[in-house]
């Protein structure tokens, strides 16, 4: 089988990945460069995975986000989030910095396709504020992980995980940059292998 033949578990078989994304894009970049079939890229905000993806030329949809009040409509703003991916025939959605949690309808929509990439070892330091807690809590050891999402924050089958050493004189920007370093690999390999059907 030679390195451009599809796995026989992909023959036949659509696939398109939906990126969620709202920061810089660096992880968006890496998923691209890996030559995953990205459909489309969905952002809530303008930011810079617009940027790259455009740069990269891929579909980007801005599904704004212009209420951040506790009246927020989550069901509705999901809705059409879904049916962003949807026009594009969208089969997975790989999370990468997306700022809104959105509401089970979304993971009703894509069930058991929806991935994303935490900056800790799960199920320790869940959150938006993993890197700091690490740091505060004086583990010597975080890393990555690559998981199933759910409607629960961080929850969800653990696809993948890799340990990034904490040093001493590691503030936050520096230890997540590493973190961030390591997430640009192990992502992309472990959505490449979980459209491969690699993961019963």
């Amino acid at each position: 089988m030679s390195a451009r033949t599809p796995p026989p578990t992909t023959r036949g078989v659509h696939h398109a990945l939906g990126v969620l994304a709202s920061g810089t894009g660096t992880i968006l970049e890496a998923i691209v460069a890996a030559g995953l079939p990205v459909a489309v890229v969905v952002v809530d905000r303008p930011c810079g995975a617009e940027k790259r993806a455009a740069d990269a030329g891929v579909a980007v949809e801005v599904v704004e986000r212009r209420d951040y009040s506790p009246s927020f409509d989550r069901a509705a703003y999901t809705s059409e989030v879904v049916g962003v991916l949807g026009r594009h025939e969208v089969t997975t959605v790989a999370m990468a910095g997306f700022g809104t949690v959105l509401a089970p309808a979304f993971f009703a929509a894509f069930p058991r396709r929806v991935l994303n990439t935490h900056p800790a070892l799960l199920p320790a330091f869940r959150g938006w504020h993993a890197v700091g807690d690490a740091l505060a809590a004086g583990v010597t050891v975080t890393g990555c992980t690559v998981h199933l999402a759910t409607e629960a924050v961080d929850e969800g089958r653990i696809l993948a995980q890799r340990p990034v050493e904490v040093f001493p004189a590691d503030d936050e920007a520096a230890l997540h940059e590493r973190i961030k370093s390591v997430e640009r690999a192990l992502y992309p390999d472990t959505i490449r292998r979980f459209m491969d059907g690699q993961f019963s």
